[in-house]
């Protein structure tokens, strides 16, 4: 089965365009979480971030500013969110990258779906070396 963003694409699936270039697409969202909220997409497949390159991420980000510049000047919202999700654990239903272009209004009651808290200083710390490849990720025996 093809991916419906890359028939988006093709233009053989309909959508609501409102921003294109040569490398990206964005349309509406058919699923919005508030009114405005569009999508965009490179134009190349790439299933999620892990197999966008690096040229590609490139020119998403900016079309990203484009869009949200269209929708700040066009809705007037207080605020936008640029959401992405990577893998089905993550809530990434559509397998071709994109990015979620949401505009924010003042008593829209959208919430994050994860709650903030602080966390351990020590175990912070612990996962930085990791990341920097100072130290191994600790395998169970």
């Amino acid at each position: 089965m093809q991916c419906l963003f890359c028939s988006i694409v093709e233009g053989s699936s309909p959508a609501n365009i409102i921003y294109e270039d040569e490398h990206c697409l964005s349309f509406m969202d058919i699923l919005p979480m508030t009114p405005g909220h569009a999508l965009v997409i490179p134009k190349r497949h790439a299933r999620d971030i892990f197999e966008l390159s690096e040229e590609d991420a490139s020119h998403v980000i900016q079309a990203c500013q484009k869009v949200a510049q269209i929708i700040r000047s066009r809705l007037e919202p207080l605020g936008i969110n640029l959401v992405n999700n990577n893998g089905a654990s993550a809530d990434q239903s559509q397998f071709h990258f994109h990015v979620h272009v949401i505009p924010r209004y003042g008593r829209d009651r959208l919430l994050h779906p994860w709650e903030r808290s602080y966390g351990d200083p020590n175990q912070i710390r612990s996962i930085a070396e990791i990341l920097r490849g100072e130290r191994e990720l600790p395998r169970p025996e």
